[in-house]
């Protein structure tokens, strides 16, 4: 028997090193598979993506814009012409248009067209910023000149996320190896736990690499920063779990198998309860119509899994094989009886004592915090301000905005039946956002434009416009006007598609509204319904649910005042809210379903009160201990400078703080303990107390 157990787990063991073996090199490949651009994130029926497909059909030359632009002294034509030529001969440059001076002369801007059916345009932005800063680059020694444009700043994207698996998982691992070697007090254990987390993640990039190659997932950095942060913290949250019950049963029996089959027995409901909760919550976002969301539900779902199957597999083996040398130096002795959990039998004492007081004052606490939540702004951010870093394209943006139009480069693109030209021309001309309109000819130049008075190129009975905005593209009052023209175009007959950077920044945060509004009713009930079939009751599921939804509502409102006040954010990203109750929810019923588990076990022999303050006294440090891991590894998420992920990061950290240490410790049982065994309803099993 003693031969089979070890050979069983060296099966596993060495299965689970060959997933890591396959798996880890794929960390460096998976930027194969990935793009950040927003764009793709749309889904196709979208009007900006429609008007971006007819567009295509006007023109040869339909690359990504790259503006170069700086500041010069002196206007030198014969500098300026050794520049355009200079651009032009960068590799997968389809086309330079320029060079533009600015009315007061002191500037000068570039428009590069990157081909990107052949070249990488991060690769080819490192090509142009390396020309423009050679000293070869004849306008340069008027001023400096920075790359900017969409393409500029889709490369600022593309180098944020660059080695996200290496910064981002040693910051995280180092975090829960600090807080792992504390909790543990053992030399052995916190590395075999973080072997376990980091094994998981490598079974789940493998299956995230392979669903992107077959076009099944779009993944960008920010879905592959989530699912790393969300495996480690999830498999390091199980297994905290599994051994703080293994150490439990290790004080009984002096057999290790025995107290990891009894421990792997007790946890496995509340981890795969967990687990499954988290999984089907994240699956919400199928129902997303941002690809990006859509996409983001199966990636972190597959990481949940495959958390789940590693905490559940390969740690079990890992303790089998280290024995009782696994917790060394603090070896549990056979005793006959629990740890004190002196401090947690204090907290279950003072919710005894007074538990209408301790929930009533904690929910006064929730919310003061929540009576912030109205100032959270989430319409969305431009381009300069996701970036948290000084960058050439921010820095190219300064110069735009204030020497040129600040759209130029990045026009709004018209689609519009021939039949309707001068009407449409009429309400672009008089709009006074608008500060130049053209027609597009067949060789892609502007029609009806002295000397050469091209004709408009006419493609299935449409015509094609660009307009010039004076404002930044993807700012928010350029959001504004293209929402205002597409009202104004409503009146005229036909079918008129207004696209352009300005659009799809617009339709992405209209449609990460929609997908606020229609999938957070979706995650509640399905939690609700998870809950219910895992309590077998109705009233403590409705109650856990709505303690959860006032933690996070209280969470959003602090970090709201976070970000305004101390970060100085003064708008989010629309998905922000979305991913933060998300994760806030799935996870922070978590720990809930840990202690009511425990508590739904001991309620026959002991009673609903006495299971409940039991339970958090035995479950209250290693509940907490996942709660600091969980919040250490979403910090981590901070080191990506894109506000974005500094704003998720906070929101996720301190919202599973907050449940970790009030809802949890405090809410909960001060509810369960005030109502009793009516928290049972309808279910009798339960009522023995």
């Amino acid at each position: 028997m003693k031969l089979t157990r070890i050979a069983s787990a060296l099966a596993l063991l060495i299965i689970w090193l060959a997933i890591a073996g396959v798996g880890g090199p794929t960390f460096g490949k998976i930027s194969e598979v990935s793009t950040n651009d927003k764009s793709t994130f749309l889904p196709a029926t979208a009007e900006s993506t429609r008007a971006g497909e007819l567009a295509e059909e006007f023109s040869d030359n339909q690359g990504i814009p790259a503006i170069i632009t700086g500041k010069v002294n002196e206007v030198d034509d014969a500098a300026l012409e050794s520049g355009m030529q200079a651009l032009g001969s960068v590799e997968g440059i389809l086309q330079v248009i320029g060079p533009q001076i600015s009315e007061d002369g002191e500037a000068v801007e570039y428009i590069a067209l990157i081909d990107t059916d052949s070249a990488d345009p991060t690769e080819v932005v490192e090509k142009l910023s390396a020309e423009v800063s050679d000293q070869g680059f004849e306008p340069s020694q008027y001023g400096d000149f920075y790359v900017s444009g969409p393409a500029g700043f889709s490369a600022d994207l593309a180098n944020a996320f660059a080695g996200i698996d290496g910064i981002l998982l040693l910051v995280a691992l180092a975090a829960v190896l600090v807080i792992l070697v504390v909790v543990y007090r053992a030399v052995l254990l916190p590395f075999l736990v973080i072997f376990t987390a980091v094994a998981g993640l490598c079974a789940a990039i493998l299956a995230t690499y392979w669903m992107a190659k077959a076009g099944i997932i779009a993944l960008n950095g920010q879905s592959q920063g989530i699912l790393s942060i969300l495996v480690i913290g999830a498999a390091t949250d199980y297994s905290l779990l599994l051994v703080a019950r293994q150490r439990e049963e290790l004080q009984h029996t002096e057999s290790v198998a025995d107290s990891l089959k009894a421990s792997w027995k007790a946890s496995f409901g509340a981890i795969t309860a967990s687990a499954a909760t988290v999984a089907i919550a994240l699956l919400c976002l199928l129902v997303s119509d941002l690809n990006s969301n859509q996409s983001l539900g199966p990636i972190a779902a597959t990481g949940i899994f495959f958390a789940w199957v590693a905490a559940l597999t390969l740690l079990p083996a890992l303790l089998f094989l280290c024995g009782r040398a696994a917790f060394w130096p603090v070896t549990p002795k056979i005793s006959g009886s629990g740890s004190s959990h002196k401090f947690w039998n204090k907290v279950a004492n003072l919710v005894e004592g007074s538990p209408r007081k301790v929930w009533v004052g904690t929910l006064i606490v929730l919310f003061a915090g929540a009576a912030w939540l109205p100032t959270l702004g989430a319409t969305g951010v431009s381009n300069s301000d996701i970036l948290l870093s000084e960058t050439d394209a921010k820095a190219g943006q300064a110069i735009l905005n204030e020497h040129f139009d600040a759209g130029a480069g990045s026009p709004a693109s018209i689609i519009a039946p021939q039949e309707l030209e001068d009407a449409v021309m009429g309400i672009l001309d008089k709009h006074p956002e608008i500060s130049q309109v053209t027609l597009t000819s067949e060789s892609g130049a502007p029609a009806n434009t002295p000397p050469m008075n091209l004709e408009p190129n006419v493609v299935d009975g449409r015509i094609y416009f660009q307009a010039t905005l004076n404002q930044e593209a993807d700012s928010l009052k350029a959001q504004d006007t293209v929402a205002l023209l597409r009202d104004e175009f409503a009146s005229l007959d036909g079918e008129i598609l207004v696209g352009g950077e300005s659009a799809t920044s617009l339709d992405s945060n209209l449609t990460a509204e929609r997908d606020l509004r229609v999938i957070v009713p979706l995650v509640l009930a399905v939690v609700l319904v998870v809950l219910i079939i895992l309590l077998r009751a109705l009233v403590l599921p409705v109650l856990l649910l709505l303690a959860t939804v006032i933690s996070f509502a209280s969470a959003m409102g602090v970090s709201a005042l976070v970000f305004n006040q101390i970060f100085g954010f003064s708008n989010a990203d629309p998905t922000v809210p979305l991913y933060g109750f998300i994760f806030l929810v799935a996870l922070g019923v978590d720990y809930t379903i840990f202690l009511m588990t425990r508590a739904k076990e001991e309620t026959p022999e002991k009673g609903t009160e006495k299971a409940v303050l039991h339970s958090l006294s035995v479950t209250g440090g290693v509940i907490t201990s996942a709660g600091v891991v969980l919040a250490a590894t979403f910090a981590a998420l901070s080191v990506i400078p894109l506000m974005f992920m500094v704003q998720l990061a906070f929101i996720v950290a301190f919202g599973v703080l907050l449940d970790t240490f009030i809802v949890r410790t405090l809410l909960i049982p001060g509810l369960v303990t005030d109502i009793g065994k009516k928290v049972w309803w309808p279910s009798k099993q339960n009522e023995i107390d």
